[in-house]
């Protein structure tokens, strides 16, 4: 298994398993949503519950304080026959009787006046100084003995009235139910209902609501919208109250519900950026590596081949002049043209890493003179092929780019082991050349189309992999071009596409 089947392998593995991890992330926070929902929904139910039973507390109490209010009204009224058998009776006996139940009121306020409105007594109430007429009492107090009826005590040539309010006790104890009634409902408002809720009526009229800003029930429109999107969500909760009336309660998740639901989503979208970014990061890093070592190899290859390639001309120069070397001038040319090969790589090597000139060249020109010396070196059964419609220019560096011109020759008759067709067709528009190097090779998995251009990736038994990244380097960082397989398909052959601008 080379590097990069493992290196493919291994990144399938890591997506795999962030998909995993994403999806239980997702899987575990959805439980948990939904629990917080149900109890979310629970207590809605209960707040109606509270609500209904509050109904139920009011009724009561209503009916309790209904009877306590008679029993009051009975006591004045015997208070009131009381103080009219005191002022009509002469027995002692029962004046003792009557002042003892007269003087056994001491809760209930009362006013006694005559019919005229002037004030005759009081019981437990303090009135203000010099009052004595009922009307011009003050208001307040005017008020609180004006909810009941007075009582009439009919004389024999008068009638007296006792204006009357609940006892001290009676309005502690309605005051004290009160405050009771509304704390509770108060705390199991805020105790429970911690998603947005609304009240209503069978009319959708609003009567309260709990966690929502009130400015969007100011407008009617609105608050139908809202209780629409309510609806939407969960099915409004039904309290009866009672004597056929109902109350409806809508009720969305609460924000924190909300927040929980996208979290997931955010921490996940939030852990692809940091790794997109860390990706990025260290193929940046990696790639500033590579070209590191690609240049310092370069340079270093350009150094070692310039000592012998000298000295290898040296001794050619001295063939040349030696006795008896006469008749070979052919080989001597030979290793003269050798000679002068390696010293063409030896500068290209060199120039790896420095920014290269480029000038305008023939772009048919650069492609027949390279074509026609891997002709003399190919197989009589493979066939070249030029086809440009036209001439056209291109700026290249010439040494570096027959270069690339090179590697994918040397490439396609590797891929056609000696037999079938090599066509190169020349394109171009108003930007940009192409230059389509097509061969009737062995072809190339589609899932390797980008693989073939990694430094190390190789189909031969002894190669090494670097043919095809120098190409792209060359093409890509010192020609600003492209290069990429256009099309493929194995066992029918390969196209590649080189892409250069288009010179002013």
């Amino acid at each position: 298994m080379d590097i990069y089947t493992r290196k493919s392998n291994l990144k399938l593995v890591l997506l795999v398993t962030g998909v995993v991890i994403g999806i239980a992330t997702v899987w575990y926070t959805n439980r948990l949503a939904a629990k917080i929902s149900r109890e979310e929904q629970y207590n809605a139910r209960l707040w109606a519950e509270a609500i209904a039973r509050k109904a139920k507390l009011v009724r009561y109490t209503k009916e309790l304080f209904t009877k306590l209010a008679a029993d009051e009204r009975r006591k004045v009224n015997v208070y009131a026959q009381s103080t009219k058998f005191i002022l009509t009776t002469e027995d002692n006996e029962l004046l003792t009787f009557f002042n003892d139940i007269i003087t056994s009121n001491n809760d209930i306020p009362a006013i006694l006046t005559d019919g005229k409105g002037n004030i005759l007594g009081s019981r437990n109430i303090k009135l203000p100084a010099g009052a004595t007429k009922f009307k011009e009492l003050p208001a307040d107090i005017l008020s609180e003995f004006s909810v009941y009826e007075p009582i009439i005590v009919d004389y024999r040539f008068s009638e007296n009235f006792i204006y009357y309010k609940d006892s001290n006790l009676f309005t502690k104890l309605k005051q004290t139910l009160h405050d009771l009634v509304e704390t509770f409902i108060s705390e199991v408002v805020v105790n429970t209902a911690s998603a947005p809720v609304i009240l209503t009526d069978e009319k959708l009229n609003l009567i309260d609501f709990g966690n929502i800003d009130s400015t969007l029930l100011a407008d009617k429109d609105s608050y139908l919208k809202l209780l629409k999107q309510m609806q939407s969500s969960h099915e409004p909760i039904e309290a009866d109250l009672g004597e056929g009336v109902k109350r409806f309660i809508y009720y969305d998740d609460s924000t924190t519900l909300k927040q929980l639901r996208i979290f997931p989503f955010v921490q996940l979208g939030i852990f692809a950026a940091f790794l997109l970014i860390s990706y990025f990061a260290f193929s940046n890093a990696r790639r500033a590596e590579q070209n590191l070592v690609w240049v310092g190899m370069a340079k270093e290859t350009a150094h070692q081949l310039g000592t012998p390639i000298s000295s290898l001309s040296g001794w050619v120069e001295v063939l040349r002049e030696m006795e008896g070397m006469q008749g070979n001038e052919k080989i001597l040319d030979e290793f003269d043209s050798d000679i002068q090969r390696l010293t063409l790589v030896a500068d290209r090597f060199s120039k790896i890493g420095s920014v290269p000139q480029l000038q305008k060249e023939s772009a048919l020109a650069t492609i027949e003179r390279n074509v026609s010396y891997m002709q003399r070196r190919a197989s009589s059964k493979v066939k070249m092929t030029v086809h440009c419609p036209q001439d056209m220019q291109i700026a290249v560096n010439t040494q570096l780019f027959d270069w690339v011109l090179e590697n994918l020759l040397k490439n396609a008759l590797d891929a056609m082991d000696g037999e079938g067709e090599i066509n190169i067709e020349l394109k171009c528009d108003n930007k940009h050349v192409f230059i389509d190097v097509r061969d009737t090779g062995k072809g190339i998995p589609k899932g390797k189309f980008d693989t073939i251009f990694e430094p190390g990736y190789s189909t031969k038994r002894r190669g090494w992999g670097l043919g095809l990244s120098l190409t792209k380097r060359i093409v890509e960082d010192y020609h600003n071009g492209k290069i990429f397989v256009k099309s493929s398909e194995v066992g029918k052959g390969t196209t590649f596409r080189i892409i250069l601008p288009k010179p002013a």
